[in-house]
């Protein structure tokens, strides 16, 4: 089928006209132009060879020049429609991110399990481009960072800020559970998660774990947990010395597994534990793995763009680099 051709900018072909009225001016130019008179004139005007019959080439070649020159300006764009499927797949996420100050603790390879956190997070904002992503943290209670959005941009200048201890400390896992659903009661798109990553056992907050589990799974919302670390003894920063540097000794970190694996059975999720930098990638690729798209645009007719005015232009410029060197030849006006 051929292309049905528009035009973007048809006020342009308003340009076609200046062709006839070169030709015009062309032809009155030659007309006008002082002439030398010779008595054997008529002997000149029978020798004449064939280029003396060329002389209108020239402003032809330009007149044709400007006509496709205008043409190119108005747009010329090729329509063919395609019957494909449109489908642009995303699913909505609630991330969950602990900042409590056991998230200091330096077992998390190859840095702290803040800093490896925040990384991998960005990373990870930065691949989801047809998703819309929201931004929760926690410590002694939980707050909205960002609400769901495509703009990764902003997202991961969100991310790259966050640090463990700017909240009061303590492992609010329920509230923030209940906060990032919270976030996603309103979302209409087939798939809604939430990713909480934390490294302790739920000890603050006003809603219980489980109870703001139940929740989620009332609203259709999965939620995954990924437990950060080991438990027990690790070393974490307990203060500075006399230059500032931090101290660090072994401290007694609490984890529970098993309430994570319950938040994760209740809503349908599953739950994982993550001990260095590519365990935590691949625990959230896991996650994307099993999860289901929500289809944003339905099948349907798509019409396949494309412009035609290289196709005009570069002739244009070759008619018109033509009749410039013309003009330099015998064809060039003589009076």
């Amino acid at each position: 089928m051929l292309p049905a051709v528009e035009w973007a900018r048809p006020a342009a072909l308003w340009l076609l006209l200046a062709a006839p009225l070169l030709l015009w001016a062309a032809w009155l130019e030659r007309r006008r132009a002082p002439r030398l008179l010779f008595p054997r004139a008529a002997a000149l005007r029978a020798a004449r060879g064939p280029l003396s019959r060329l002389g209108f080439l020239p402003p032809l070649l330009l007149a044709a020049a400007l006509a496709l020159g205008a043409l190119a300006l108005a747009r010329p764009q090729g329509r063919t429609p395609a019957l494909q499927e449109i489908a642009v797949e995303g699913i909505d996420i609630v991330v969950a991110l602990d900042l409590s100050t056991s998230m200091r603790a330096v077992d998390f390879k190859p840095r702290n399990r803040i800093h490896v956190a925040r990384e991998v997070l960005k990373d990870f904002i930065a691949r989801r481009t047809h998703d819309r992503i929201g931004l929760v943290v926690f410590a002694a209670d939980a707050f909205t960072q960002a609400p769901l959005t495509l703009d990764g941009n902003v997202l991961r200048q969100l991310v790259d800020r966050l640090d463990a201890g700017q909240l009061e400390d303590g492992t609010a896992i329920g509230n923030a559970i209940a906060t990032a659903v919270n976030r996603l009661r309103e979302s209409d798109a087939r798939s809604q998660v939430v990713i909480l990553i934390t490294d302790g056992e739920n000890n603050a907050g006003q809603v219980s774990p489980l109870e703001a589990a139940r929740a989620a799974a009332a609203l259709g919302i999965k939620v995954f947990p990924i437990l950060v670390g080991r438990g027990g003894k690790v070393p974490a920063p307990v203060g500075q010395d006399a230059f500032g540097n931090p101290v660090y000794a072994e401290v007694e970190i609490p984890v529970n597994p098993e309430l994570l694996r319950q938040i994760a059975e209740v809503t349908g999720g599953t739950s994982t534990s993550a001990t260095d930098r590519a365990s935590l990638e691949k625990g959230l690729q896991d996650i994307l793995d099993r999860l289901e798209r929500s289809r944003l645009v339905a099948a349907g007719t798509l019409s396949r763009r494309e412009e035609l005015f290289p196709s005009l232009l570069y002739p244009a410029f070759a008619l018109a680099a033509l009749s410039l060197l013309l003009s330099t030849t015998r064809l060039r006006p003589f009076p």
